[in-house]
């Protein structure tokens, strides 16, 4: 008997990622899918807080039909959503993927790729004005699909995610018994994991962390907004 096809997900590094927009829907994905950690070469890649990531394929060599295309955000996703070369290997991968799908601020950058133009999509509640400069319907959700884009709010919503696209592509099944290996049944110590719970201060605290990031963010978007956009989504 031969062994049953894994579906395929290529997952994004790139300078400044957030490990946890990653690893958290990695590690729903890898005991049932083929994942490729994907950058433009394979030199290490230093995350936001200091953890270096090792590529597993490079752009030029990642398979070019994926199940699942995925990007996660990070403190340096504004310089990435502004680079020819990722966009282009996005809008590639993207165009003929089974799902296009992020975490996080992931979705600011598939939105510089085109890949959110008239979907409805979530993002880090910090980032949701940029969002809406790419093209996309901000809806709130900590997953959110709309027809084959999977997009997942912040940060620790990548595991919720992860377990809605393994669900999608595997069977509820295959996904609760990874929600169970993971023993993934959260009960935060604190009530401050929105906006709306954590009260104005702390949200203004928090909001001040992001705000370069998301001033970086609009600025991409109105320089592909100044060269008419020219990518397909």
């Amino acid at each position: 008997m031969t062994d049953p096809v894994r579906p395929k997900v290529a997952m994004l590094l790139y300078p400044g990622l957030t490990p946890l927009d990653l690893i958290a829907p990695h590690a729903a994905f890898s005991g049932a899918m083929e994942t490729h950690l994907v950058w433009k070469t394979a030199d290490p890649v230093a995350s936001d807080s200091g953890v270096v990531l090792h590529p597993t394929t490079t752009f030029a060599d990642c398979p070019a039909d994926l199940d699942v295309l995925f990007v996660p955000g990070g403190l340096g996703q504004a310089p990435v959503a502004a680079d020819e070369e990722v966009l282009e290997f996005l809008a590639d991968r993207g165009a003929r993927a089974r799902y296009v799908t992020s975490v996080c601020g992931g979705s600011l950058i598939l939105g510089a790729a085109g890949l959110l133009r008239g979907y409805q999509a979530t993002t880090h509640w910090s980032g949701i004005e940029a969002l809406a400069l790419f093209g996309a319907e901000y809806a709130e959700g900590r997953v959110v699909v709309d027809r084959n884009r999977i997009t997942g709010g912040g940060v620790t919503a990548g595991l919720d995610f992860g377990l809605v696209v393994l669900a999608r592509l595997l069977g509820e099944d295959v996904a609760k018994v990874t929600q169970l290996m993971l023993e993934y049944a959260p009960a935060p110590p604190f009530d401050a994991g929105t906006p709306e719970t954590a009260g104005p201060e702390i949200t203004a605290m928090a909001q001040a962390g992001n705000l370069r990031v998301n001033e970086e963010m609009t600025a991409v978007a109105e320089q592909l907004a100044a060269k008419g956009w020219g990518r397909a989504a």
